[in-house]
């Protein structure tokens, strides 16, 4: 379940994208009650893009802003109380590691969700019951 942080540079102080990563996993697994679970934790994936400040932009304009993007099966981060309760975390995460200069309006999230059967883990397809079935394994 990757997720994709692309930062401009400067929101946050450098050699800290590792701290959000780490924040950020940990507070997607805690939303959707799954800490500590091996099999889904070692599937959560990330990279980090980190931006000059003349490409990032919003309403067309440049603007220093972080982007938080998780790619998933269609069943995570789809319950509004979990939305809710982890992009409120997620922001705080970066507005707190940016030492609170970060604004909240510019840290910005989104989820793309896959087609079911459209998910590869272990090194094969699997439905979302398939998924379930690994992930109960802990």
């Amino acid at each position: 379940m990757p997720l994709t942080l692309t930062l401009t540079e400067g929101v946050l102080p450098k050699g800290s994208e590792r701290h959000a990563v780490e924040q950020i996993t940990t507070a997607f697994l805690k939303h959707h009650g799954l800490l500590g679970n091996r099999t889904v934790g070692a599937n959560v994936t990330a990279t980090v893009h980190v931006l000059p400040k003349e490409a990032t932009f919003a309403g067309g304009v440049p603007v220093a802003g972080a982007w938080v993007e998780w790619k998933v099966p269609s069943f995570a981060l789809a319950e509004r109380e979990v939305q809710r309760g982890f992009f409120a975390e997620a922001t705080s995460i970066i507005h707190d590691l940016s030492g609170g200069v970060q604004p909240k309006e510019h840290i910005y999230i989104n989820v793309l969700h896959a087609v079911d059967g459209g998910w590869n883990m272990n090194g094969q397809a699997m439905t979302n019951s398939e998924i379930a079935a690994e992930a109960s394994k802990g």
